[in-house]
């Protein structure tokens, strides 16, 4: 598993909050759910979403946006002419998933503008835990992504199982809808407009990538610098630099903070102790791992612990090895 895999890892739809609206203009749907992170596909038409504090950005069939939350935005068919409850006959307040409706089948490529509805797929994640908000943290408030794949028939089959009833459609809808999300995702670091964190370049490295995935697979290993520059190839000093180049911080670094990010989901887990969640994470002694841990989250475990417990319960996964 790599880098990439392993933060996505944590989201994916497990009876993900979604809905299927059928917009006639005018219309603004304002999503308040406080989501971190939300997909919304138009299978027909199109339109505008406007991120609080941010620029409109337009996303039509074949197209994919992810709006990274947890403030509002909306989803509106002009966002000059305003977005309130001034506006006649099209605000609603997606909540906890848009409304559905139905409506006939127009033309491919039809919109507002040609008198057909615009029918938009929205899906919501609630995305707490801290593995995969380093990739979350990663992304801009709202980015559009072309379907450069050809998925329109995966779309289409998308959304005719929706309400169909039938057996397990629950489980289908979710991982079609991670499958679509995945893919907006990868795809949208390939592109030039895009800032990814400096480990996703250092992937297809040939000195900083095998370091990279050592100390992913491995975590809890006692890596030195040297040990992992025996794993790339080269020596202890050509690693050290290369990496920090591209990464952005030094080997040892980045596996005392990668450590401490998967050591906060598991310090979520009631039936693991502090030391438990040391010994996880490459400690032999929970001083030196709360140590660590307040250096660089700047409280102790046990704090974390409390915090954590008082908000909703996060699911997580052990790390791997």
């Amino acid at each position: 598993m790599d880098v990439f895999d392993e933060l996505l890892r944590g989201v994916r739809g497990s009876g993900a909050v979604f809905g299927r609206s059928v917009l006639r203009a005018p219309w603004s749907v304002r999503f308040t759910d406080g989501a971190y992170l939300t997909l919304c596909l138009p299978m027909r038409g199109g339109g505008w979403i406007v991120p609080e504090g941010g620029e409109p950005l337009r996303v039509e069939v074949g197209e994919a946006a992810i709006v990274r939350g947890p403030a509002p935005f909306v989803f509106t068919d002009d966002p000059a002419g305003g977005t309130g409850p001034e506006r006649a006959g099209g605000v609603r307040d997606a909540g906890g998933g848009a409304a559905s409706d139905t409506a006939p089948a127009p033309e491919a490529g039809a919109g507002p503008e040609s008198g057909f509805p615009t029918v938009l797929l929205a899906a919501t994640y609630d995305v707490r835990a801290q593995v995969p908000q380093r990739l979350l943290q990663a992304l801009p408030p709202a980015l559009v992504v072309p379907d450069e794949q050809d998925c329109g028939p995966m779309r289409d089959y998308l959304e005719g199982q929706i309400g169909g009833g039938r057996p397990g459609e629950q489980i289908v809808l979710d991982r079609l809808l991670d499958w679509l999300l995945v893919c907006t995702l990868r795809d949208w670091f390939d592109r030039p407009e895009a800032d990814p964190p400096g480990w996703y370049g250092a992937l297809g490295d040939q000195v900083a990538g095998p370091a990279l995935r050592a100390m992913h697979a491995d975590p809890a290993h006692p890596w030195t610098t040297a040990e992992l520059a025996v794993r790339a190839g080269v020596s202890r000093t050509t690693l050290a630099k290369r990496f920090t180049e591209l990464v952005g911080e030094g080997p040892v670094a980045y596996l005392t903070a990668w450590r401490m990010t998967l050591a906060a989901d598991l310090l979520t887990r009631p039936e693991l102790t502090v030391a438990a969640v040391a010994r996880r994470v490459g400690y032999a002694d929970a001083f030196g791992f709360s140590t660590a841990f307040k250096r660089l989250r700047g409280e102790s475990p046990s704090a974390f612990r409390r915090a954590a417990a008082a908000t909703d319960p996060v699911e997580t996964a052990a790390p791997a090895g």
